[in-house]
Formats: structure tokens, sequence, C-alpha cells
């Protein structure tokens, strides 16, 4: 029958709307201001918990539903500012070890958690937060691979008893290596070509010796270059996941820079505290018996002091990846996998020390707050970095090591958290933050409200005019705008859960105004098919019908521009792009499927239509006209 829907059409279009009404409403619950306690190494017990909300009781600050989850533990604050000041109570109860961090608790109800319903994740400019610009050392990051370079050419000349008469490292993409004669040279050169293919061998004579330039060619240069920063956006990515910030933004901005927004962390110190908390895995020989002091570098481990020898054998930067699991006996190990130049480094060593000792030392950089009275008197406080050092394996090397192998001894706890350490902070090069800055949350705050409130004021101005123009086909349209409005968000907040941002919002307030587009379009269609003579029932199939193939031309063609925005845009310019993409999706629902539902619940079927309240009194006076005569 003519503008009836079948009922299971019906029964998918009103699926759809509870969907979106149930997975919306957890954005009406607002978050609790909250603190996260973590620990750098250990799990956070109730004995720990129990020493902070002690300090937070003596200090007379109120609080509720504090629990331990899993490794960290979570206190609920009743404000802001009780936030703030509960942080400082509980960072002086407890040790430097332990994190606490700024963080907003969910209010949603638990079953709306447990069908998947949660918030949107709100950006920095509408929940507070800090921002940093973060620069690779590019020049540490070729200094370290030519370093490692040198190191396995030593020791391969060294195996194949082939003497030099030195060797130095020019820069940081030349290695120079001096010969006696052109015969030893040439000897030389045909040992290390296929075990270095990403350096170029070009011979010279000077000073009487022969020397054998390494240089590192134009396209590896590149090639590390773009590494480096992927491998340190990854390991910042990961780190910041301490901080408990839901959708922070890391992403790479020019050649060599890494931008970190962080959501909701107001305390840029903490922040700074975990990004420069990273970790890496150096491979060395036990020093020979013997070997000069200067040559070695002695490390506790289990009761005895290791001597390590100071060359690198392999870099932590080789390691393609790291988990921790159980052995053949049940018994826990790291196991590690190796890129193919690092497992042909350690395949080369490990053949030629079977017997000897290798040593894995960690090495973790870690920061300090260090305090001093400056020339006015007055106590300032400084972020001081260091390297911690530690010896993890001392083992025998029983035969050649390929591309994976295992580090054994390790307790459950040792093994897990050596391979998350690793697996998240394997930074390849130094990084230094140029550029900081913090977003209040009143700030935020206020952005947020101001969005919504032109969300408001957009949709009002909207459904005033299409209920006055339109009539009741107007109230259909609106219904329909209310209805993709909280599409939108049921769709941000979990089937794509992305960052709603200020232009964010200004993609959701455009979106308003397109979504009527649609009806609009249909309803002037429906209007000029009645003003030509043709039934009231007919009209509005023809209305629908007639403008559907302009409708989706036009959102075609900007839903492309929004994908290529989201391409090759950055910030808020994505975040604008995300809002308009799945804005016109659901207006597409909404205006063409949903308002055409209501209109045939309200006039299909019925066979003696003579009048539509769609406005225009001449227009109503000619279809009556029109029905009397027919």
């Amino acid at each position: 029958m003519l503008n009836k829907y079948p009922l299971w059409k019906n029964a998918l279009i009103l699926l759809v709307v509870v969907w979106g009404l149930l997975y919306s409403a957890p954005n009406l619950f607002p978050d609790d201001p909250a603190l996260q306690i973590s620990h750098e190494s250990v799990p956070v017990t109730e004995a720990d918990l129990a020493i902070a909300t002690t300090a937070l009781e003596a200090a007379q600050i109120d609080f509720f539903g504090e629990q331990v989850n899993g490794e960290n533990a979570l206190v609920r604050l009743n404000s802001l500012e009780d936030q703030l000041r509960a942080k400082t109570v509980i960072e002086d109860a407890l040790t430097d070890e332990y994190i606490v961090a700024l963080n907003l608790a969910p209010t949603t109800p638990q079953w709306m958690q447990d069908i998947g319903a949660g918030k949107m994740n709100l950006g920095l400019d509408l929940q507070g937060g800090v921002h940093f610009l973060m620069e690779v050392d590019m020049e540490a990051a070729l200094t370290r691979r030519m370093e490692d370079n040198l190191s396995n050419i030593r020791n391969q000349l060294r195996t194949a008893r082939i003497r030099s008469t030195g060797m130095e490292l020019v820069s940081n993409s030349h290695i120079e290596i001096r010969f006696a004669d052109e015969d030893t040279r040439s000897l030389a050169r045909s040992e290390l070509r296929d075990g270095f293919p990403e350096l170029l061998f070009q011979n010279r004579e000077a000073g009487g010796e022969a020397i054998l330039d390494l240089r590192m060619t134009e396209q590896t240069i590149l090639e590390i270059q773009r590494d480096t920063i992927q491998t340190n956006r990854i390991t910042l990515l990961n780190r910041v996941d301490a901080l408990g910030v839901a959708e922070p933004t890391v992403q790479q901005q020019g050649a060599n820079r890494i931008v970190v927004e962080l959501p909701g962390v107001q305390d840029p110190a903490q922040a700074i505290r975990i990004l420069q908390r990273i970790a890496t895995l150096q491979f060395h020989l036990e020093a020979q018996p013997g070997a000069p002091s200067l040559s070695y570098e002695a490390y506790p481990y289990q009761g005895q002091n290791i001597n390590v020898d100071n060359d690198v054998i392999l870099q932590g930067d080789r390691i393609s990846n790291v988990r921790a699991t159980l052995d053949e006996n049940g018994l826990p190990q790291v196991s590690i996998n190796l890129d193919a130049q690092g497992g042909q480094q350690i395949n080369r060593i490990t053949r030629d020390n079977v017997g000897r000792n290798m040593d894995i030392l960690l090495i973790e950089t870690k920061s300090r707050t260090n305090s001093h009275l400056d020339e006015n008197g007055q106590e300032v406080e400084e972020t001081e970095f260091y390297e911690d050092r530690r010896l993890i394996s001392h083992a025998t090397i029983q035969t050649a090591l390929g591309r994976q192998f295992r580090i054994t001894g390790l307790s459950q706890r040792e093994a897990n958290d050596l391979g998350q350490l690793i697996r998240s902070g394997s930074l390849a090069a130094p990084m230094m933050i140029v550029e900081q800055s913090v977003i209040g949350p009143t700030m935020g705050r206020e952005n947020l409200v101001k969005g919504l409130d032109a969300v408001a004021v957009s949709a009002v101005a909207v459904v005033g005019f299409m209920l006055w123009y339109y009539r009741l086909f107007g109230l259909t349209a609106n219904v329909a705008l209310v209805m993709n409005i909280l599409l939108i968000f049921a769709v941000m907040s979990s089937i794509i859960p992305a960052t709603l941002t200020l232009p964010g919002i200004f993609g959701i307030v455009l979106t308003v105004g397109m979504a009527v587009d649609a009806n609009v379009l249909i309803f002037t269609r429906i209007r000029e098919e009645l003003a030509d003579g043709l039934p009231p029932q007919q009209a509005i199939d023809a209305g629908y019908d007639r403008a559907f193939s302009t409708i989706l031309d036009a959102n075609l063609t900007t839903f492309l521009v929004a994908v290529v925005l989201f391409t090759i845009g950055t910030g808020p310019v994505k975040g604008f792009s995300v809002t308009l993409m799945i804005g016109i999706v659901t207006s597409m629902f909404t205006a063409i499927v949903g308002t055409r539902a209501l209109i045939n619940l309200m006039y299909g079927g019925r066979r003696n239509l003579r009048t539509l309240s769609i406005g225009g009194r001449k227009l109503q006076e000619a279809v009556a006209s029109s029905a009397a005569s027919s």
C-alpha cells in the first residue's frame, strides 16, 4: 500500500531509535573528580590505599568510592578544588615511587557500562589538560646507530683476525677505519660488506695509510629518521596510558616533532615524569679476565658483581617484539624477537663466543625533583633526568642465537614488568620538551557550555522555523533532528569512540542545519506536486522519491570533503571532520527514513486524504479544490 512501511521496517527504525536513546544517555551523567594512584614497579595494595585515605581524613578532605582496581587505586572527590588539595596530601603521605594522577571517574550506571554504553571522550579544549611539543634528537639517533655499527665492526674484524691501525666515528654518518696496507683493507672490506648493507664502502689513501670510509646512505638516513619518530610516537602513546588518560593525542608534527595532548591532566610535572620514563635494553658480553678496568663496568647481580664489557653488541631498537610467556616447565620467561639486522648481529656475536657469558642491561630514563634557593632566596624545584642501569640477565652462551631467544630466571612479576616496559618504552632516540602549556578545567568547562549552548540555540532556531513554515510536516522534521543529534552522540560514544573537541561541536552545529536541508527539499517537492494537481498520497511518495537523488548527491560530496579533511588534517580539523561525517550519515537516516516513517504513520493508508499540514494557505485551498473536483 502507498506510504506504508512493512512491520519489519518500522520495528527496525524503532530499534535504532531505542539504541540511540540508550547509548547517548550516559552523556547525561557527569564524571566525578578522582585521583588515580599507581606505583612505578608493583601493584597498589589496600594498605597503600589506607595510607592515602587516612591522610585525606587528617586533612579533612571529603572523599568516597575508594577502591583498588587491578594494579591501581582510585579515590573519588566532591569537587575539582578538593581534587587538587587531595593530590598534594596523598603525594606527601606516599613515597616518590607512587604516581598520583588527576583523573575523572565515570558515574554511568553499571548496567549501562555492562552493555558498552559509555560517555564521549572530551578533548583538551573542552576538558582541560596539558599540551606538549616534543622534539626528537635525530642526530643522537644516527649517532647511536653508527656507534652500534662501529662496535659490531670492531668485533667482526677482531674475530676474523684482521688488524687495523685505528677506527673512529668521524660523524654521525661516517666511520673511518685505517689499515697498514691495501691488501688488509681489501680483506676487511670483503669481510664487512655483507654484514652492513646500509653503509657505502669507499677506499682512499692518506698519510701513508690505506683508509676505508663507511658512510650511511641518504636513503638509510631517511629510513632511520622515519622509524625513529614513529617508534617514539608509539612509545609515548603507550606511556601515557599510565596516567589513565582517555583518548590522548600523540601525533607527528613535521619531520622531528611530536605533539602530545593529555585531556583531563592538570599536572604537567607529573605528565613529564611519565613521558620521560622510558626504557630499553642493551646486550653486552662479560669482560674477559684481566681486561683493562676502563673497558668494563661492574654491576651487582644476585649477590655478586659482574664485569660487563662496555662494547654494545646489540641495541634495544633492534627488538621487534617482546612478550612474557611460560617455558616448557611452566616457569616465567621473556621471549624476544629481533629484526633482520639484529638477528644477524646476535647470531654472529654468539656464534663466535660460545661458552662466554652474555649480559643484558635494562636502562630506564627516570626523573627526580631537586630543590634549591634562587638568587632571591626562594625555593625553586627543578626536574633532573638520569639513567638507571640494571643487569637483568647474566647467562652463558650455549649455542649461536637467532632472531628469537628467551630471557629466563625471572619471577612472574619481573617477566611481566620487563615485557611491558620494553614493549612500551623502547625509545629510539632522546626527546626534549620544547613547548608546554596547561588548559585549566574551568576554561574547558566554559568551552563545553558555550559549545552546547550553540548547539541548543541553533537547534531551537531551526525547530521554530520548520514548525512555523511546514506545520505538521515540520514537526516530523524536528523529531528527526532531535533523533539525529542523539544518534551522533550514541555513535561517538560507542561504535566510533571519537574525542569530542570544540571544532567537533561546530561540526554538530553544521549538521543541525544540514539535517533539515533534506527535509526542505522533500517538503518543497511535495508542495510542488500538490500544486500540480497530484493527489496527496501520490504527492508524498513522489516528493520523497524524486528528491532522493539530489539529497544523496549533496550529502555524498560533503562526505567526501570530510573524508579528505580527516585524512590530511590534524587536531581540530580531524575533530570537525569526524562529527561532520557521522552527522551526514545519521541525518540521511533520520531525514529520509525517519520522517517518512512518521508521515506514513500519520497519513499512510488513508484513501480519502484531502489535505496535508505542510504549510501554505493557497496551496491547501488548491489541494482541497482538486480533491473535490476529482
